[in-house]
């Protein structure tokens, strides 16, 4: 078999000029997952605008099997690490790999999600919110599970707190969603509350939510639920709608259309990597609210996040509340270990970088959007509090 597409794929012409200029790519990527698709936006818009190319694809699930590609005159392909890897590994054309693990097929180009940044996000969107009880719930077969909840660990270990990592049953049978929901169901109702729960992607945090509402208890005033991927139609159509991070998989797709582009026309690109960056968070009501039982801290909290579109000063915040500044102070940096002008600065760079990453706004237009005088202004504060520029964090996080 191998010898017969080895032969194949020599018969063909190769991409020089006055012969075949098209290149033929397979894509076999899933479009029911917003992972899957936010890459195919990101190769669709580098083959308009570079490749040129005649690109074989069709709707596909995760356990989708691979289509009989022999008679096509593939010249590359991206895939995602399901079972067809090995056989595409030895098909003679290159082939970019999707993937979550920096391990499975190293000796290849991929894409790989940045493990570590997504589980640290995840951290630092609780401790914002002032939680001290952290849970994980995941899919113990997969790496990517297992590596996100190990830095959402290591960054909250740094503050010397646990996190209650479910464990999925042995038992095939047990982990089907009708047998699995009742023993989630029994691990929620003996977490302490309120708690913080990441979940793995947004899959799992939709059957976190469910089993919430088998258990009677409420999100987000007892179980706070973070996905990853921000999968619209899942994350909006749950009841109540989910916290997600968003991915950077559109500028991802773009990059690796870019590389196989480069490889087909003879370049080698042996264990390059391609990383998805976490972008922001959408957060939705499964995590907007504040674990801070100081109820003039949660009042100085939520007229922040009210108002994080407008130049407002520590006593805009104080004057929202009924106790004095020293007072409010005292009691912000007891409940959540910083300072009222500091939330103030998180919560306007979490609102720029979401419409930097989001929109196609001009930093003049983001400024104005913002509350800052001009783009100047705007892009001296964005540098300060993360160290980077504005245009080096869009190019990086934003699609291409």
């Amino acid at each position: 078999m191998k010898e017969r597409v080895s032969r194949k794929i020599q018969e063909e012409p190769p991409l020089v000029h006055g012969q075949r200029t098209t290149p033929n790519v397979l894509l076999f990527v899933e479009t029911s997952r917003e992972f899957g698709r936010g890459l195919l936006h990101g190769i669709a818009k580098y083959s308009r605008l570079h490749g040129h190319w005649r690109i074989y694809r069709r709707p596909l699930a995760l356990d989708s099997s691979l289509p009989d590609w022999r008679e096509m005159k593939i010249d590359g392909a991206i895939a995602r690490d399901v079972k067809v890897a090995q056989i595409l590994i030895h098909s003679g054309f290159p082939v970019i790999f999707v993937q979550h693990s920096r391990d499975m097929y190293k000796d290849f180009p991929a894409i790989i999600t940045d493990s570590p940044s997504i589980g640290h996000m995840a951290a630092e969107h609780f401790l914002d919110r002032g939680y001290r009880n952290f849970a994980y719930c995941g899919f113990d077969d997969f790496v990517w599970s297992r590596d996100r909840n190990q830095y959402f660990k290591q960054r909250l270990e740094q503050d010397n707190l646990n996190v209650n990592t479910y464990q999925q049953p042995k038992s095939k049978a047990k982990c089907l969603w009708e047998n699995e929901r009742y023993l989630i169901v029994d691990w929620l109702m003996s977490l302490p509350k309120p708690v913080a729960l990441f979940c793995c992607n947004d899959d799992r945090a939709l059957q976190v939510v469910e089993a919430c509402e088998l258990a009677g208890v409420h999100v987000p005033e007892d179980v706070a639920v973070l996905g990853v991927d921000n999968d619209v139609l899942v994350c909006d159509l749950a009841e109540p709608p989910i916290s997600s991070i968003a991915m950077g998989t559109e500028a991802a797709g773009y990059e690796a259309a870019e590389l196989l582009d480069q490889m087909v026309k003879g370049k080698k690109a042996i264990c390059k990597r391609i990383i998805v960056y976490p972008s922001y968070i959408i957060t939705r009501v499964s995590t907007d609210i504040a674990a801070v039982s100081d109820s003039e801290v949660a009042t100085a909290i939520r007229f922040i996040r009210k108002n994080v579109d407008r130049a407002i000063q520590v006593m805009d915040v104080v004057d929202a509340t009924t106790v004095s500044r020293r007072v409010l102070e005292n009691r912000f940096r007891t409940a959540l270990r910083w300072s009222i002008h500091q939330e103030i600065r998180r919560m306007r760079v979490d609102r720029i970088i979401q419409l930097l990453v989001s929109t196609d706004m001009t930093v003049k237009e983001i400024a104005l959007r913002c509350g800052f005088d001009d783009a100047g202004h705007i892009s001296r504060y964005f540098r300060k509090v993360t160290g980077v520029s504005l245009r080096e964090y869009r190019r990086k996080h934003a699609p291409s």
